[in-house]
């Protein structure tokens, strides 16, 4: 029996993977208590803790840090297209203690705010950039504010038109994201699957700060409701249509590069890159760019974080990825959050129970690295910022 524990023991200093996949990647109850009275358990691994951070929002979507260390939230209020969003700040957080000192709304009255972004121009101007629906704005920032300190500049303005669920299209967000002195916006289709009129529609599209110089880096992406800048590269994930039954297409992340990536005419289906025979076109699907990872049919793959490489980290070199969930409950795909390695490999739950017996007990939305294992992620259904920590 000693010569055995000995070699085991041996066996787990050389490949550790081995006894992290045994006992912390095993997903067991986790009972969450909510302000509403509400409590159930998610299933995540034994070695990590899920906690509500902040509750009572509307319908929170994305986080990014501010150059001075803050938290930034958006909050697109209801899943209407409205002018009732805001920005929200989340001071004061506290890692140990999984608290947060003060929320502040930094703006309101805003139209479906997705995503915000910092960037500091070649003059040393600092600014916050919001994206809504119909444009992007940009702000002055000092450090520490509560609010706006200036008036906001228009930067572009998108197409805005079609965005009704009665013709499949419901696709109201921007997202912006600031690399090398340019500015990279992704701009969802006005339909579920069409041939557009517009040329920003399911695309890409970079420019100067100020909004000069745009032009579509890739086009054919249905909805990339979530990008970020990682070493270099563009990630994105993107959302397939829904006309084509429960079990395709999957849905995708993608490292963007210059080019075409089918939409409507083809789509993904697991390895495979297929045509829409209702959407057929001359060359074909050969050319269409290839994605680094797929998801479960209408999973609604959103937002991702990608964590450092650690000797220690249980999610070292990983990518934590929120599915949304089908909007069809029977369906029940997705309403979790899921871990894969930087290449796309090896996709595993992380924490899952969002949907139990019929019943939706939140989405998962936006997630933001805060330490090597711990992370904020957005619950926009019930209105829930959680927090994953060891």
């Amino acid at each position: 029996m000693r010569i055995a524990a000995l070699i085991l023991a041996a066996t787990l200093a050389i490949v550790p993977s081995i006894g992290r996949s045994a006992t912390n990647d095993a997903l067991t109850p986790h009972r969450i208590a909510l302000k509403d009275g509400r409590s159930f358990d998610l299933q995540a691994p034994a070695s990590l803790r899920i906690t509500p951070l902040a509750e009572g929002f509307k319908r929170p979507r994305f986080f990014t840090r501010s150059p001075d260390g803050r938290i930034f939230l958006t909050d697109m209020h209801d899943l209407s297209d409205n002018t009732r969003g805001a920005v929200y700040i989340l001071d004061g957080f506290d890692a140990a203690n999984g608290k947060v000192g003060k929320i502040t709304a930094w703006a309101t009255g805003l139209r479906n705010p997705n995503s915000v972004a910092f960037f500091k121009d070649a003059q040393g101007v600092q600014w916050i950039y919001v994206a809504l629906t119909d444009s992007l704005l940009r702000y002055r920032y000092t450090p520490g504010e509560l609010h706006p300190t200036g008036s906001a500049q228009l930067v572009a303005r998108f197409p805005d038109h079609g965005m009704s669920a009665a013709n499949g299209g419901w696709h109201l967000t921007r997202t912006v994201v600031p690399s090398n002195g340019k500015l990279y916006v992704s701009i969802g289709s006005s339909c579920n699957a069409c041939v557009e009129t517009e040329a920003l529609r399911a695309v890409v599209v970079e420019m100067n700060p100020d909004g000069s110089g745009q032009r579509i880096v890739a086009r054919g992406l249905r909805n990339a409701v979530w990008m970020a800048m990682v070493d270099g590269q563009l990630l994105a994930t993107n959302q397939g249509v829904d006309h084509l039954g429960p079990n395709v297409p999957n849905e995708t992340f993608y490292a963007i590069k210059p080019g075409d990536y089918g939409w409507p005419s083809c789509y993904v289906a697991g390895k495979a890159i297929k045509a829409d025979p209702k959407y057929p076109r001359k060359e074909g699907c050969a050319s269409v760019m290839r994605p680094l990872a797929v998801f479960p049919t209408h999973a609604s793959a959103l937002g991702f974080d990608v964590f450092a490489k650690g000797d220690n980290a249980q999610l070292g070199d990983e990518i934590v990825v929120a599915l949304h969930g089908s909007g069809s409950i029977r369906l029940g795909h997705g309403y979790k959050l899921v871990r894969m390695r930087r290449d796309g490999s090896g996709q595993r739950d992380l924490v899952n129970g969002f949907l139990q017996a019929g019943k939706v007990m939140g989405r998962p939305c936006g997630v933001l690295r805060v330490g090597p294992d711990a992370f904020l992620f957005t619950d926009d259904k019930s209105g829930v910022v959680y927090y994953v920590r060891p």
